[in-house]
């Protein structure tokens, strides 16, 4: 079941909450192909969150990071290794880009990624999935194991 549309303000508020993992269980960064979804919670337990990571099956350097809300309310994604993304309006935004829920639009729009809110070093993964962490404010961070493949 879809769950209803939020407003922006609840959007933002949400994407502004402090979360952090909901256990000590270890994951495995996904191997090529693969994908995990981290479960979260605000720092008051109100809320639950999920952190998605997801890898490409053949290109290393392709891959999302995503934070949803309430199941399926994508607040924030980054895509980055993908193709140019085509917002509503007809405008191609290169890669990597950040999508953010838009009122009416979910998650559809995507903007250039501000590298003074989220820098991002596109050779390596590792590292940006810390930075989209911090900026999608998990201070308490789940245990993620990059495991024997470099990534």
């Amino acid at each position: 079941m879809p769950t209803k549309p939020i407003t922006q303000a609840e959007a933002d508020r949400l994407l502004g909450l402090p979360k952090g993992r909901v256990d000590a269980k270890a994951w495995n960064y996904p191997s090529l192909g693969a994908r995990i979804a981290i479960p979260l919670t605000s720092t008051d337990k109100r809320e639950k969150f999920w952190l998605d990571v997801v890898r490409s099956r053949i290109d290393l350097t392709k891959g999302t990071y995503q934070n949803r809300a309430r199941k399926t309310v994508v607040l924030a994604r980054l895509d980055f290794g993908a193709k140019p993304h085509r917002n509503p309006d007809g405008q191609p935004v290169m890669s990597p880009h950040l999508h953010l829920y838009r009122e009416g639009y979910g998650d559809k729009w995507a903007v250039e990624v501000p590298s003074d809110d989220l820098p991002t070093n596109t050779e390596d993964p590792w590292t940006m999935l810390k930075d989209f962490m911090d900026f999608c404010n998990v201070v308490d961070r789940p245990i993620i194991q990059r495991g024997l493949e470099p990534i």
